[in-house]
């Protein structure tokens, strides 16, 4: 799909400064960078919507580049169109009952359940990730715990993972690729 005509969202570093693991980089960092991409709706098909994400490659200082970070009450489908993604996929809100980090390549895809409520999706590479999404039509995106928590339970970075302590109880991180065969993908 040509999205060269097509305006996006921008998401930057303003937008995130609740959910950045390494805030003392923040302070020094320009707050007009642009982190991502967000291409909302260039299709639907049985009340779902198709968006395109692309995120850069870039470093939050020691954190690696991420979204903002999202619950919903519904499933998301997604796959790797261009790059190398992680999901961090969490169920609870500010008691963790459940944290997976999925690792996904191009082709990938990955389903969030709607049991689990919120994801953060991470660029670990030095290439652009693209991905694509299904989601219901009128969908609004949550943002308000992963702000309220200042980030979702675990930070990626150059350290490895970080338990994010902010949660009242947050689980040892489990790596899982149960998504990709549970569920049947969406083509666009």
């Amino acid at each position: 799909m040509n999205l060269e005509n097509i305006k996006p969202d921008i998401r930057h570093l303003k937008d995130m400064k609740n959910v950045v693991y390494d805030q003392e980089w923040f302070k020094t960092a320009p707050e007009d960078l642009e982190l991502y991409y967000m291409y909302r709706g260039l299709k639907e098909k049985d009340n779902l919507r198709y968006d395109i994400t692309i995120i850069p490659p870039r470093m939050l200082g020691k954190e690696y580049v991420k979204t903002k970070g999202h619950n919903h009450p519904e499933k998301e489908e997604y796959i790797v169109l261009e790059g190398e993604a992680i999901f961090l996929i969490q169920d609870g809100k500010e008691i963790i009952k459940d944290v997976y980090a999925v690792k996904a390549k191009k082709g990938d895809k990955v389903i969030i359940p709607p049991e689990y409520d919120g994801h953060v999706t991470i660029n670990p590479t030095n290439q652009e990730l693209k991905l694509a999404n299904w989601i219901a039509k009128d969908f609004k995106h949550d943002y308000s715990v992963i702000e309220r928590m200042k980030g979702a339970s675990y930070f990626y970075t150059t350290d490895g993972w970080i338990k994010n302590k902010n949660y009242k109880q947050v689980p040892e991180l489990r790596f899982d690729n149960w998504f990709f065969k549970k569920y049947t993908y969406i083509e666009a």
